[in-house]
């Protein structure tokens, strides 16, 4: 591939890029402007590290959000004439340039790759914050109250943790389990703890004023219901919101397995800051349990409970990507960089191209939360 090829290569993919970038653009030019009045999120952008990993994870959620505009072709639309073509080839009929090549399917690597992120950037956020909502409802009453309740759950993480995980998911994306209701059940209890969760947190917040509070869970419980029938059923009225089977396997799967690590990791820092000043001062003053461990203990942990967030969601997007890469619970024509990667590695020998560039935009992708990771802890080490 000479030179001039390859110019002509990183203009086509930045001139497709140009709706992300622009936007990128803009958020950073505020950002850097407001960093004083932004707090932790305006002081990332001070941060050598933490910069680049917000670039490299925003650039991503928003080529997500514009995938439609940036991608040139569909991603499943198979063009015979263009099977296993080097990055650079055109396309006979519309002229376009498949700018990473194309897969031997014959599908433009380059679409494939950004669609794929619409799918991790919509599975790995959400399965990592339901896992951290469940982690919380558990971890922090193990942590504070000790005795039965921490040994009944603790004795329950280490009996997921126990099963491998891959195993777990053979099991759950297995066709005898898929086709039965057991995935929809576990995800109506998944959905169950952030309703929970969020009412709880309701009824503290304003146990002074009741009727505020029972407006605020009505409306709640309201919101919750829709999303579980959606999700769960996948019979939501309006039809906005769909998954399928497959998918939803997936999700559950992957917050079944995030949720015993993250119970781990709030109930030690339950146990680190429940004997501290503030909290025997709550104490005293007579407030209930459930409000000590969420607006005393809570915000005082949220420094490291971010950062494993961020984490979280990086071994998620791997995780996504092993799932894709041995076939498990998701279609053969899927978009997800998993599967691209698996079509790509069958002529590995011959063109590399095909597994290589999914293989770096999931590398690119946990490169730039794991820095921001870093960054959030150095920052939250200085506060």
């Amino acid at each position: 591939m000479n030179t001039a090829l390859v110019f002509e290569i990183l203009f086509g993919i930045t001139a497709r890029l140009w709706p992300a970038l622009i936007a990128l653009l803009g958020i950073a030019v505020v950002s850097v402007t407001l960093r004083d009045r932004l707090g932790a999120y305006g002081r990332l952008w001070t941060h050598g590290s933490g910069t680049v990993g917000l670039v490299l994870v925003l650039i991503w959620v928003l080529i997500a959000v514009f995938a439609s505009q940036i991608a040139a072709f569909d991603p499943l639309q198979q063009y015979l004439v263009m099977q296993n073509r080097p990055p650079g080839a055109i396309e006979p009929e519309t002229g376009e340039m498949f700018l990473l090549g194309a897969d031997r399917l014959a599908r433009d690597v380059f679409s494939r790759i950004v669609y794929g992120s619409q799918f991790v950037l919509s599975i790995a956020p959400t399965a990592s914050a339901l896992a951290l909502v469940t982690g919380l409802l558990l971890g922090l009453p193990a942590g504070y109250h000790g005795g039965k309740i921490d040994t009944a759950l603790s004795f329950l993480a280490n009996l997921i943790l126990a099963f491998p995980v891959i195993l777990i998911f053979y099991l759950l994306v297995s066709p005898g389990v898929s086709a039965s209701n057991l995935p929809r059940a576990l995800g109506g209890i998944i959905l169950f703890f952030p309703l929970v969760f969020i009412v709880i947190l309701l009824f503290t917040r304003f146990s002074t004023r009741p009727l505020v509070a029972l407006g605020y869970v009505g409306l709640s419980i309201v919101i919750g219901l829709w999303l579980f029938v959606g999700f769960v059923f996948d019979v939501d009225p309006t039809g906005l919101i769909s998954i399928s089977p497959g998918v939803l396997n997936i999700f559950v799967a992957v917050v079944l397995v995030a949720c015993p690590g993250l119970f781990r990791v709030v109930r030690g820092l339950t146990l680190d800051v429940c004997s501290r000043d503030y909290v025997a001062a709550a104490q005293t003053r007579g407030e209930s349990s459930w409000y000590i461990m969420l607006w005393e203990i809570l915000p005082n942990v949220r420094g490291p409970l971010i950062v494993d967030f961020c984490l979280r969601i990086g071994f998620t997007t791997i995780l996504l990507g092993t799932l894709g890469f041995f076939g498990l619970g998701l279609e053969p024509e899927s978009p997800d960089w998993g599967t691209s990667i698996k079509d790509g590695s069958a002529l590995l020998r011959l063109f590399v191209w095909p597994a290589l560039f999914p293989a770096l935009a999931l590398m690119s992708l946990v490169l730039g939360l794991n820095l921001l990771a870093d960054a959030i802890r150095e920052i939250s080490l200085e506060d």
